[in-house]
């Protein structure tokens, strides 16, 4: 039995979580904007570090199942 697919399929997983999480911070920062606009500045630049630390661990889950569907 080929376990391979599960494999793929859980580091999938991991691109599909990380689009949640993205969507989720970036409601929360739309929210904190609208409740505090004067902080727009500081709330931006800590959601893009965040969103960017989220992206690279979806681009890790996609590379990684990317490896294990083509070499096999």
């Amino acid at each position: 039995m080929d376990l391979l697919p599960i494999g793929i399929g859980i580091c999938m997983l991991a691109c599909a979580s990380a689009g949640l999480g993205m969507g989720l911070a970036t409601s929360k920062a739309v929210d904190a904007v609208s409740r505090q606009p004067e902080a727009a500045g500081k709330i931006n630049s800590v959601l893009l570090l965040g969103l960017a630390l989220t992206e690279s661990t979806a681009i890790y889950g996609f590379v990684t199942a990317l490896i294990m569907l083509f070499v096999k």
